[in-house]
């Protein structure tokens, strides 16, 4: 496996440890590791406080059809109802819906419609809200089945792969590139970021929400920010830092403890040049 990185210039030296996992947290999915025993760890780096994953469990499969099947089963259709059914006060979406219709508002002349690609659509919620208020929007996952949804049930274009392999040819360029809960799932968020550039109107905005370890950590290692799937876990920090690495500047920051219960970080991202 390879190990996590923000590609920071200490190369982890400063990384101490910190939680410690022979057994799956409660409520953390059970996937199908086989034959694999479950031990795992977390590293924090006392300089800048971001989290890094530590293990050696064969994780590749994880986000194809295993995925969406271990986290949804047969319920994808009811959950995503679920969700949407939720009054505001009480749905992280309708949160981030507001959030980030405020920037844009702010951000781009007015009466622009926007374009919108979500990386790692999952059950769809945010695209249909925002499709909902006349953006549009295409959801790219690289689960089959959550591609399909998006496009039966959601009704926005959508595509399956990954999107650090993916042709640019069959993506094209969005005034706003949205990344909501992704980063920490791979094990080079810094390079995924960066291949925004490629996608993402000069003039536009990208969109980062990811868990918030400093917060977290402080209720213990059984938060579901800390679960197995997430390579990394931010501080407010690490957030600016990967963002500066991957050629962006963060304009806004909010940290926030999600109706959910969920510690979050949300970001507006532009890229360098947009400022320089």
């Amino acid at each position: 496996m390879v190990r996590p990185t923000l590609k920071c210039p200490c190369d982890r030296r400063f990384d101490e440890p910190a939680f410690k996992y022979d057994a799956p947290p409660a409520g953390e999915t059970r996937f199908d590791l086989g034959t694999q025993i479950y031990c795992r760890a977390y590293s924090c780096c006392r300089l800048c406080g971001h989290w890094y994953s530590d293990h050696k469990m064969d994780l590749t499969n994880l986000y194809s059809g295993a995925y969406v099947e271990k986290t949804y089963g047969d319920r994808m259709r009811q959950t995503f109802d679920r969700i949407l059914a939720l009054p505001a006060e009480k749905s992280d979406n309708a949160g981030r819906v507001v959030s980030i219709r405020t920037f844009a508002e702010a951000f781009f002349p007015a009466g622009k419609t926007p374009t919108l690609l979500d990386v790692g659509s999952g059950l769809g919620v945010f695209p249909y809200r925002m499709k909902e208020v006349g953006w549009s929007c295409t959801a790219l996952d690289p689960d089959p089945q959550a591609a399909v949804h998006a496009r039966e049930v959601v009704g926005v274009q959508a595509l399956t792969g990954d999107f650090m392999t993916i042709g640019s040819d069959q993506l094209g360029i969005f005034d706003v590139i949205t990344f909501n809960k992704v980063l920490e799932h791979v094990e080079d968020p810094v390079a995924m970021l960066s291949k925004a550039f490629r996608h993402l109107n000069p003039d536009g905005f990208v969109y980062v929400e990811v868990p918030d370890g400093e917060a977290a950590a402080n209720e213990g290692p059984g938060r579901e920010e800390f679960f197995i799937e997430h390579h990394h876990v931010f501080s407010l920090a690490s957030l600016a830092m990967m963002a500066l690495r991957a050629g962006f500047l963060v304009l806004e920051v909010e940290r926030l403890r999600e109706p959910s219960t969920k510690f979050t970080l949300r970001s507006f991202l532009v890229p360098q040049i947009h400022v320089a």
